[in-house]
């Protein structure tokens, strides 16, 4: 019978994306414990970075699906604990890099009231089934079907309250629950050059009749 290592687990799971962050759940310090059976069972302790995630099941998902693409792994448990809490110093330095942690950005505010994303870049699907989102200078970001999906809805045509409303009616979860998330996705795909924000052009000239 195949040996699974724990490393093995780890590096599997480091194409594993945060349903929010085009980061690794390794890299965004999401995964607390590996332990494997004698039998090739994999239990995986893991946490979020909010309680109220409403995309828990959705990394739960993938967690075990890239678990379970290690040769020999016969089954695999996932068990979400909130202590210790999970904080941005838990990241790894790699993950820390892609988003600039402690750096402060000179990025023009997004008046969430009028803008319209427009996804820009591409779509590659890799031969494992993996998604990658590339921006328009051809660097990749490792992202799950639920980030597709919303990029896709990103048309420049649709304020940021319409987007909220279709995601959440797709992902089947309560728009209260969603409008939070989709405005941290929005930030954080815009700071990876995956949509860029179009504002509605407004005339200062008034007409008199």
């Amino acid at each position: 019978m195949t040996t699974v290592t724990s490393q093995q687990v780890l590096d599997s799971l480091k194409q594993c994306m945060d349903p929010e962050i085009p980061i690794s759940v390794v890299d965004m310090g999401l995964i607390y414990g590996v332990s494997i059976n004698p039998d090739n069972k994999v239990d995986i302790k893991m946490t979020m970075t909010t309680r109220g995630c409403p995309l828990h099941d959705t990394l739960v998902t993938d967690v075990k699906r890239y678990v379970t693409k290690v040769p020999g792994v016969s089954a695999v448990d996932v068990e979400i604990v909130w202590e210790p809490a999970w904080t941005p110093e838990k990241m790894s330095d790699e993950g820390k890099k892609m988003i600039n942690y402690g750096k402060q950005k000179t990025v023009a505010p997004i008046n969430y009231e009028i803008a319209m994303p427009q996804g820009v870049g591409s779509l590659v699907k890799q031969e494992d089934g993996s998604l990658i989102l590339m921006d328009e200078k051809q660097q990749g970001f490792m992202v799950n079907q639920a980030i597709v999906e919303f990029w896709k809805l990103c048309n420049g045509q649709r304020k940021i309250t319409e987007l909220v409303d279709l995601f959440a009616k797709q992902v089947g979860i309560q728009r209260g629950q969603m409008e939070k998330e989709v405005l941290q996705l929005i930030q954080q795909l815009r700071d990876g050059g995956l949509i860029i924000i179009k504002e509605p052009e407004v005339s200062n000239v008034q007409f008199k009749k």
